[in-house]
């Protein structure tokens, strides 16, 4: 199986099996699970988490731990992914990966974001710079209006 497909059903602990009859649980969306057979709901770790925050704006990790099962592992890896912002006014944070900037979701700042497609952006144009200094160069010698001139 993919390593990301395995990470992802470890993190969010994706529910498969009905709980209640052994039916097939189908994904619906935002988390959320429903019964083939018996139309039982069931959730997984994003959509515990969305459920209690909507419930409950503003808790914190522990308190979602403590009420959901979730792992503070999971929810930090849930923030790290932007699916859901830390409160502003609130004590925690994150760290940018690039420069250790305090922001409330994602892995990067905005700033260090904005760098980091830029470099993917230079080093684009320079393939493509790259690949165009290749075509021209293949000339076969003539340049310039020799080449178009007819000899009679």
């Amino acid at each position: 199986m993919d390593t990301k497909l395995m990470q992802y059903i470890q993190i969010y602990e994706v529910p498969t099996v009905c709980k209640s009859c052994g039916g097939v649980l189908v994904y619906r969306g935002l988390g959320e699970y429903h019964c083939e057979k018996c139309k039982t709901k069931d959730y997984d770790n994003y959509g515990k988490t969305r459920n209690y925050i909507e419930k409950n704006p503003g808790a914190s990790a522990v308190d979602i731990e403590k009420n959901t099962g979730v792992s503070k592992a999971a929810i930090r890896e849930m923030l790290k992914e932007s699916r859901f912002e830390i409160v502003e006014g609130t004590k925690s944070f994150l760290r940018c990966e690039g420069c250790g900037k305090e922001i409330r979701s994602g892995r990067y700042c905005q700033e260090c974001e904005k760098d980091i497609h830029k470099l993917i952006e230079k080093q684009q144009r320079e393939k493509l710079r790259e690949n165009l200094q290749g075509f021209a160069m293949n000339t076969g010698g003539d340049s310039g209006q020799r080449r178009f001139v007819r000899d009679n």
